[in-house]
Order: C-alpha cells, then sequence, then structure tokens
C-alpha cells in the first residue's frame, strides 16, 4: 500500500493516470473510425515505453524496432488468418501454387500457440541479437546500423516469400478475435478497452522496473557503460535483458494493432517506421516513460491530422519537427515540465530561505 502511496505521489504518474482517465472516456465521445485510429495510437505508446527502456534509459539506440512489432503483427495475424479459413489455405497460398498448408503456418492453427508465438517469436530474436552483440560490445552508432540491416533484411524477406505471407499485400481477410466478430462495432470497443488495459500495465511494470536496482545499473550502462563493466557488472547481460523486453513489448503491441488496422504488411516493419518510433520517444522525453507515451500519441495525431490535409507531403513536417525536437529541445516536451518544476523548486527553497532568515533576526 505504501508503494502505491508513493508511486502516485510522482507528478508524472499522475499525469499517466488523469490521461488514462481521459482514454477510458472516448469509446463515448469518439466515432469508431476516430476510436480504431486512437487505439493504434495507444498501440504506438506501449512500443514508445519499450524505446525510451532501451534508448532513454540504457542508450541503446535501436532503429530496426519495427522488426519486433512486426512479427508480433503477423503472429496475430496468422492466428486470425488461421480461423477466418478454418485452418484451410489463404488466398494468397492459393494463387502462389501451393496445396497444403505450409509448416511454418501449422503452429498457428492453435489460437493459444499463436498468442504465445506473439511473445516468444520477438523474445527469441531479440536474445539472439543480444547475444550476438552486446557480448562482442558492439554498441553505439554500429549497432544502430546493424538494427536498420535488420528491418531491411526483414522486409526484403516477407515480401520476396509472397506465397507464405502475402508479399506487399500482407495478411488481410479477419473475422473474428478472441472469438468476436470484427463486424460488431462492439468488438473494436472491447479491443480499444483491451489495449488502455495493455498500456497501463506495461507502463506500470516499465515504472517498477526503473525503481528497482536494474534501473539504475542500466543508467550507469547509458551514463558510462565501461565504468560499470569494471565494476563488475556484466553489461552485456543487462542491455540484453532490457533489450528482450523491449521487443516482447512491441511484439504484444503489434499484436493488439492487428484488429484496429484489419491487416499487417511488410511496411510496418520497415525502417522508415522504425526511425518514427524513436521520434515518438525524442518529442515526448527521454527517459521519462510519460514522455513516451505522450509524444507516441502525440505525434501520431499531428501525423494524422497533416497527413489528412497534406497527404503528399506530411513526412516532411515530420522530419522538421523532429530536427526542431533535437535543436531546441533536447529533452523533449518533458524537458519543458522538469524545468518548470525545478523553477518552482528553486523558489519556494529561496522564499522558505528568507523567511527563515527573517524569523531568526526577529
Amino acid at each position: 500500500m505504501a508503494n502505491i502511496k508513493y508511486w502516485l505521489k510522482e507528478p508524472k504518474n499522475l499525469i499517466f493516470m488523469a490521461l488514462i482517465a481521459v482514454m477510458l472516456f472516448m469509446p463515448f465521445t469518439l466515432s469508431l473510425f476516430r476510436l480504431t485510429l486512437l487505439g493504434k495510437f495507444i498501440c504506438y505508446a506501449i512500443v514508445a515505453i519499450g524505446i525510451d527502456l532501451i534508448w532513454g534509459y540504457t542508450g541503446i539506440l535501436s532503429l530496426g524496432h519495427g522488426v519486433f512489432f512486426g512479427l508480433g503483427a503477423y503472429a496475430m495475424a496468422m492466428g486470425m488468418k488461421m480461423v477466418a479459413t478454418g485452418g484451410g489455405l489463404a488466398d494468397f497460398m492459393k494463387n502462389g501454387g501451393l496445396t497444403s498448408l505450409p509448416a511454418i503456418w501449422r503452429p498457428f492453427t492453435s489460437e493459444p500457440v499463436a498468442f504465445a508465438l506473439v511473445v516468444l517469436i520477438p523474445l527469441a530474436l531479440a536474445f539472439f541479437m543480444g547475444i550476438m552483440t552486446f557480448t562482442n560490445r558492439i554498441r553505439g552508432v554500429y549497432f544502430s546500423i546493424l538494427s536498420q540491416a535488420l528491418a531491411w533484411a526483414f522486409v526484403t524477406i516477407f515480401i520476396g516469400m509472397q506465397k507464405y505471407t502475402g508479399g506487399t499485400n500482407g495478411i488481410t481477410g479477419f473475422t473474428t478475435v478472441f472469438g468476436l466478430k470484427l463486424s460488431e462495432p462492439m468488438t473494436i470497443v472491447y479491443i480499444y478497452y483491451a489495449a488502455v488495459v495493455a498500456l497501463f500495465l506495461v507502463y506500470v511494470f516499465a515504472t517498477w522496473l526503473m525503481s528497482r536496482q536494474m534501473g539504475k545499473l542500466l543508467i550507469a550502462i547509458r551514463d558510462g557503460e565501461n565504468r560499470t563493466y569494471f565494476s563488475g557488472y556484466d553489461s552485456s547481460r543487462y542491455k540484453t535483458f532490457i533489450y528482450c523486453i523491449s521487443a516482447v513489448l512491441a511484439g504484444i503491441a503489434g499484436a493488439l494493432y492487428v484488429p484496429f488496422a484489419g491487416m499487417i504488411s511488410p511496411r510496418e516493419m520497415d525502417i522508415a517506421f522504425s526511425v518514427e518510433m524513436v521520434i515518438w520517444v525524442a518529442v515526448g522525453g527521454r527517459g521519462t516513460l510519460i514522455g513516451a507515451v505522450i509524444g507516441a500519441i502525440l505525434v501520431s495525431v499531428m501525423k494524422t491530422g497533416i497527413s489528412e490535409t497534406f497527404p503528399n507531403i506530411w513526412s516532411y513536417f515530420l522530419g522538421i519537427l523532429f530536427v526542431c525536437v533535437v535543436l531546441f529541445l533536447p529533452k523533449g516536451l518533458m524537458g519543458i515540465w522538469d524545468s518548470i518544476r525545478g523553477k518552482m523548486k528553486s523558489r519556494q527553497t529561496k522564499e522558505n530561505e528568507s523567511a527563515a532568515v527573517e524569523g531568526g533576526a526577529a
């Protein structure tokens, strides 16, 4: 109980709780189309928390996190597609000349297995990547380039294996999710609330993790990995651990994203989307968690509004926003909040000191 009271005393957590309260009210005010969009943005916020854990707190800049988002989404989509086809061949498989269900698809005929693979596939890939890179002391810009190469490779593979993955068109044609018909408007509302609950749980887990010794070690690795290593801590293990956590969060977000989008394609794995994830965290504020949530939702809302008004040049606005944040707001929007709080505390301290001096003189 004491921990809960302490958690609620943190202003950033109160902001998050207020944001969750607003989200819970949104189904009563938004149209189904806008609610679906907001559901996608909530999924993005879950990814952003994972990005903040590895970049904001640990100093690992991943420019290929769309791969984990896409893998979780594809696992979910494959399970939903098997339900829609009754375990039979999808249209793109028939068009590709397949006469029997590919072995890679057979585990997804079981919904529980498909849901488990949403977590296990991103986890396995992140663990392999972490062992291969962090153990060999690959870091900084070299890791960022490697993560970009990973995204490029997966996009190429998924596009090229059209008869197994649907190619550039991806996977579509879902009918149900968790036993609920997607044609029913209330199904989107239920999934929306599931996404809100998932965001809440992920945020609570992330704040708990960062409040433990693990969080302090991750920050120490960010600020001075060599010093942490020579202090007796194997930094590669901690970096692999948090990288896996971040990948799992991205996979879960991808799985929740599929019912909202009604499809999944390699576009969600490409480098541009991965870079956009980093922009969310940069705009909101690195190393704050709440900043990642606000940044993901705010940038996505701006992107939607601008793309609807200027469909051909919206990407330029996004790039300008990122450049402005890097140049003028290096700590993001939460940096402004911290600056205001710091000035208020400083003013209060001076007033208290002045009052103490006057009292002593009297």
